[in-house]
């Protein structure tokens, strides 16, 4: 039942998240924590605003406890990068977030983090699915009459000491501050509007920017396990409400994060949605040309091209990975990368966590303004003219488990493809199905790795070419 994807475990609550799947995952990981021999250093755990996530973690910390693991609890509401940080300052061997991400109110989910602070990669999640058989007998056999593992209480635990309860967000929230020009911020009194989404980020980014005097607006603060009705993606369709906050309270930028802050989305001074695509390219362009850093860049293939000529224009290099932060922070590492990022809105920059920061980026974006002195829309239009333009259209597809078969044997095991008129360069199926055209378009077609999806991305100078092709698509695959 428990399966990860490339954004974690995630499942509804009620069906597959439950408190025994909870229960089983935790004891699958004590299995493999031990057969590593690092279960003596205890593992790091939190959890977001969603829905049954702080029970989550409680259940979770009785089976670590009964299985003589000890756990640091962030126990109270946290971003997902904070827990990150623990594990990669702390060197601890694991880490769990309790959260969906930015998936609908009725998920609810798990985070592993490795050494160092990472996600957990394929191998590394595909060892705990393995250890989950013999968890799955463990978990059953130990209580035949109730038919679960009954651990020691989680107040017994805390007793004990084997649950230990921790709030390490000033060291956090230090380290950014630290990298930060908090100086030139505060010389430019600048007015942001914080968008939480209802989610765990607002204590954060209210204590960086008030320390560098900036003034904030807030929407969306409280606490709210429907997130307002809405999915808490920060997207064009769910950040309405913040683009007209920004032109009402002449704001020099709008930041919104996804439900557990390691993703961001931005409304520029013109209360224009600044999609993930153009944030990350401004970051690059931020830092080669402003603050005179020298490195490649990383993206996922579902990823503009954009940032290809960013780089050849700078004399780096561009590195495509697989979709899942994991391959872009083990690609970061490998080549020095400076950022890598994906056209979600999850970015990362050398000399910070090994994952996505929606909290650091937003807080590198607000430095972007005071550092170059020039509002978001102007730096985004200095890129325009230098580099062109190009679009990219997205769409989304719901199927059944008998269309996902029918798609996934076109595309992926017999290799047909549709006749589109624009010459074609080579074909991916790196991940999914990419086409690259000679004139520097693509698009790509595959199925998420955390939502039941099919996405199709296209990337062309004009919009109505990316329109018109992805309609090819769609008709090819039925769709």
């Amino acid at each position: 039942m428990i399966q990860f994807g490339t954004g974690g475990w995630r499942a509804i609550i009620g069906e597959e998240f439950t408190k025994e799947n909870i229960q089983k995952l935790a004891l699958a990981i004590s299995l493999k924590m031990k057969k590593e021999g690092v279960d003596g250093q205890g593992i790091a755990a939190g959890y977001d605003r969603r829905f049954l996530s702080k029970e989550a973690v409680i259940w979770a910390c009785e089976i670590f406890a009964e299985q003589g693991i000890k756990v640091l609890f962030v126990n109270r509401s946290s971003p997902t990068p904070l827990i990150m940080y623990y594990v990669m300052q702390h060197q601890l061997a694991y880490g769990m977030m309790i959260t969906a991400s930015h998936n609908p109110a009725i998920y609810n989910g798990v985070k592993v983090f490795t050494y160092g602070g990472r996600d957990a990669d394929e191998q590394q999640t595909q060892d705990i699915e393995n250890y989950l058989r013999e968890a799955e007998k463990l978990y059953t056999c130990n209580d035949e009459e109730k038919g679960q593992m009954p651990p020691p209480s989680y107040l017994q635990s805390v007793k004990k000491g084997m649950v230990v309860e921790i709030n390490p967000l000033n060291e956090y929230l230090d380290n950014i501050i630290r990298v930060i020009d908090m100086d030139a911020i505060r010389s430019r009194d600048l007015r942001v509007a914080i968008d939480p989404m209802f989610g765990v980020s607002l204590t954060a980014l209210n204590t960086i920017l008030s320390i560098a005097r900036c003034s904030i607006e807030t929407i969306n603060s409280e606490h709210d396990t429907l997130f307002g009705g809405k999915m808490p993606a920060p997207t064009e369709r769910t950040l309405r409400n913040l683009q007209n906050y920004v032109l009402d309270k002449y704001c020099d930028i709008g930041i919104a994060t996804d439900g557990d802050a390691d993703r961001l989305g931005v409304i520029d001074d013109m209360g224009h949605f600044l999609h993930p695509n153009e944030i990350l390219v401004m970051l690059y362009y931020y830092l080669l040309k402003y603050k005179g850093w020298r490195g490649p860049v990383v993206r996922n293939i579902a990823t503009t091209h954009m940032l290809d000529k960013v780089a050849e224009s700078f004399g780096q290099t561009c590195y495509e990975v697989p979709v899942g932060f994991k391959h872009i922070s083990a690609k970061m590492q490998e080549t020095g990368a400076i950022i890598g990022g994906e056209s979600s809105g999850g970015l990362t920059v050398k000399g910070h966590i090994h994952g996505k920061d929606g909290i650091y980026a937003a807080a590198l974006l607000v430095e972007m303004i005071a550092v170059s002195g020039k509002k978001p829309s102007e730096i985004a239009a200095d890129i325009r003219r230098e580099y062109g333009s190009i679009h990219m259209v997205e769409r989304d597809y719901r199927f059944t488990p008998e269309e996902k078969e029918r798609i996934h044997r076109i595309l992926m095991i017999d290799r047909n493809l549709p006749e589109i008129p624009v010459e074609t360069e080579c074909v991916s199926y790196l991940d999914g199905c990419k086409l690259y055209f000679k004139n520097g378009g693509w698009i790509i077609a595959r199925f998420s790795g955390t939502e039941p999806l099919l996405r199709i991305f296209c990337e062309m100078k004009h919009e109505d070419e990316a329109v018109k092709i992805c309609g090819i698509f769609e008709e090819f695959l039925g769709l």
